[in-house]
């Protein structure tokens, strides 16, 4: 184990790394983080999952889950650098924890299940790395595990992700044996004692030896192919790479996003853990290794490096409620703030005091007198930033990109058991959508219901629990109803709508002709002119286009919005004195409207890729039900004695069906759901 680095020495921001845990659900991903704790020095007692007494699930739900559901962020220290970790949910469910984790990250490690290799939500959120830029380094966990193997799990990563997996270790042993790793970089062992205590270093063991050189050149090989002054020094006459020439390789590899560095162990038994961390810092990258971060004022462009005599500027990438206080989690891209700073918020225009300064411990928090650019730290005082709001200097303003925030799929109707509970509910529900964004609360106008939407059913069955934890009302829950949308059934060419009002002022007039093409049953909007010889100047074009999109939003069949048509201007008309801009926007959404009803329009409805691991003799029920629930089964594959299936089902099918599987399986049968797009709807059953 190296020496703990007490904070207060890590000062260079080369020597800081801030870095998600990202993985499929029941990876493993809280139990490295609380390896990575324990190795560090961080914490003296190794808390486990299944006991409820990690750092990082501090939360009672996830306790009593068993799973993470909110992002922690936890603070540790490494051969001279400062790790600030964010252990990330698994769950589909949760994503944009995920996705506003990323946000503020600058690399990320990637764990796998040494048995499964890349599950569903292990792509998911390797496309929101990708997305982000995000390099990563992969840790192949679980290799203690009956039907555990590296060289599986890496041909998965290799096939299902695309990457260039540059594996660095071999293991020592397999299964219930593994014991150690051999670090192909440097050619030695390192061995475990049963214990889970410090590494043992020492040779290669002779019968590993050959296995070891052989797999030492296939690593050489692949990284010449892809790093030019490796494959100069690869073809020279020793042909062999260097420790330190591969080691520069790996790095740059790394952070290009060329190569995936690939370790193993099992964070359980407390083996790899250590050899993890040199990779962390050996290979991700510090806040002055990624580009500085873009932003805006006033419309023009700005960008904010990591320097901590720069203007201050960080991002609100977390907001929580304690019983201390309203805490904003930041991450400082630039400048310094210290506790009684006044920091401004470009979106609300307001102005607020930094009361305390807190440097996060998952569910514990340590007051500090200042964070510099690249810390992630908690903040006390600000009351109106939400998630993605920008704080910075009111001195040199701007506004820094926010994280995306998914669309709602899943609905459910909630009301307070007792009528005088009305106010309070409402009050609990916008604390609940303050700190997470892809909770949306809305009232129905025509049932009058208060509808609340989520990601999927176990996100709302968590954010009802979290209303009578934090003292709220008690809540009566309808069943969930699924976001549908509307499509056009087939196009229309050269629909004219003529916008003609008349009052004792000037009046108003548009003229518009358009054609509307459904694109199948891809989602979306686009919107194109082909008006020539300037009869609908451009800036009314702007206009139609404004007023088609409003028209999107309630869809002629039955008001849900519309997607999936691409709209095209082809004519239209002005007049002297009564064209407008308003007149043509009119325009252009009820003219849309009424094309839309010329169309015809078709109900979507929201469907999911379903992954089922069962029992091989559950397989037959399992899918008599799938059938039931109007699921198309597209794949099927043996794994260790396990049958895994994969199926698209349609969301509003997948209510409850959690506790069917465990019925049908003795509780053996595990499934996830990804979220994938629409598909048509079956017709509405008739009333009888």
């Amino acid at each position: 184990m190296r020496a703990e680095v007490h904070p207060n020495s890590v000062n260079s921001l080369a020597a800081v790394r801030n870095l998600g845990i990202l993985a499929h659900v029941d990876a493993g991903k809280t139990t490295v983080t609380e390896r990575i704790l324990f190795t560090t020095g961080t914490i003296h007692k190794r808390g486990e999952v299944h006991d409820g007494t990690t750092v990082t699930d501090f939360d009672p739900q996830e306790r009593d889950r068993g799973i993470t559901i909110f992002a922690a962020a936890v603070s540790c220290a490494w051969d001279g650098h400062r790790v600030n970790l964010i252990d990330t949910p698994g769950h589909v469910d949760f994503t944009d924890e995920v996705e506003r984790s990323l946000r503020v990250l600058d690399g990320a490690v990637a764990v796998f299940d040494a048995v499964a290799g890349v599950e569903p939500q292990s792509e998911s959120v390797w496309r929101q790395a990708d997305r982000h830029g995000v390099p990563r380094i992969a840790f192949v966990n679980k290799l203690d595990r009956a039907g555990a193997t590296l060289d599986g799990a890496v041909e998965s990563i290799r096939a299902r992700l695309h990457p260039a997996p540059l594996v660095v270790q071999l293991p020592i042993g397999a299964e219930d044996g593994f014991t150690g790793v051999v670090d192909l970089v440097r050619m030695r062992a390192l061995v475990w004692p049963d214990d889970g205590g410090t590494a043992v270093t020492g040779p290669v063991p002779d019968g590993l030896r050959a296995e070891a050189e052989r797999r030492r050149r296939l690593l050489e090989e692949a990284v010449a192919g892809l790093h030019p002054a490796a494959l100069e020094e690869f073809c020279a006459p020793a042909g062999r790479l260097s420790d330190g020439t591969l080691r520069t390789a790996l790095r740059d590899l790394t952070l290009t996003g060329q190569g995936l560095v690939v370790l193993c162990g099992s964070a359980y038994r407390n083996r790899g853990i250590e050899p993890l961390l040199d990779a962390v810092v050996a290979c991700l990258p510090s806040p002055l290794d990624v580009p500085a971060v873009r932003g805006t004022h006033q419309g023009a462009e700005l960008r904010r490096a990591a320097d901590p005599g720069g203007p201050f500027a960080a991002l609100a990438f977390k907001v929580t409620a304690t019983p201390t206080g309203r805490l904003t989690h930041l991450r400082v891209y630039s400048g310094t703030i210290e506790k009684g700073d006044t920091v401004w918020d470009p979106v609300t225009g307001r102005t607020e005091r930094v009361a305390r300064i807190l440097r996060v411990m998952a569910g514990r928090h340590e007051p500090v007198e200042r964070a510099v650019a690249g810390d992630i730290v908690a903040v006390v005082g600000p009351r109106s930033a939400r998630p993605g709001s920008t704080l910075c200097t009111p001195d040199a303003p701007v506004l820094l990109e926010p994280p995306a925030v998914p669309d709602p799929v899943v609905s459910v109707a909630v009301e307070a058991r007792r009528r005088t509970d009305t106010g309070r509910l409402a009050e609990a529900l916008a604390r609940l959508t303050e700190g997470d964004p892809s909770l949306v609360v809305r009232s129905d106008p025509e049932t009058g219901q208060t509808v609340l939407s989520g990601m999927g059913e176990l996100h709302l069955e968590v954010a009802v629990a979290k209303v009578l934890a934090d003292g709220g009302p008690e809540v009566a829950v309808g069943r969930p109803r699924v976001a549908l949308r509307e499509a056009p059934a087939r196009g229309v060419t050269g629909f004219a709508y003529r916008h003609v009002h008349q009052t004792g002022g000037a009046g108003q007039f548009a003229h518009v002709v358009l054609d509307v093409e459904p694109l199948g049953h891809e989602a979306g909007f686009a919107f194109r002119s082909a008006v020539v010889g300037g009869r609908v100047p451009q800036e009314y074009v702007r206009a139609v286009e404004a007023g088609c999109r409003d028209a999107l939003t309630e869809g002629p069949l039955g008001g849900h919005p519309v997607t999936g048509l691409r709209v095209t201007l082809t004519d239209g008309s002005t007049h002297v004195k009564d064209s407008s801009d308003t007149a043509f926007r009119t325009a252009g959404r009820l003219g849309l409207r009424e094309a839309l009803r010329d169309c015809g329009t078709v109900l979507l409805e929201p469907v999911a890729e379903v992954t089922v691991t069962v029992p091989e003799d559950a397989v037959g029920g399992v899918l008599g039900d799938l059938a039931a629930r109007r699921g198309r089964v597209t794949g099927s594959a043996a794994r260790g004695g396990s049958a895994v299936l994969t199926a698209t089902v349609p969301l509003a099918e997948l209510f409850g069906y959690a506790t069917r599987l465990r019925g049908r399986t003795r509780g053996r049968g595990t499934f996830t759901a990804r979220p994938t797009g629409y598909a048509p709807a079956p017709p509405p059953t008739p009333a009888h």
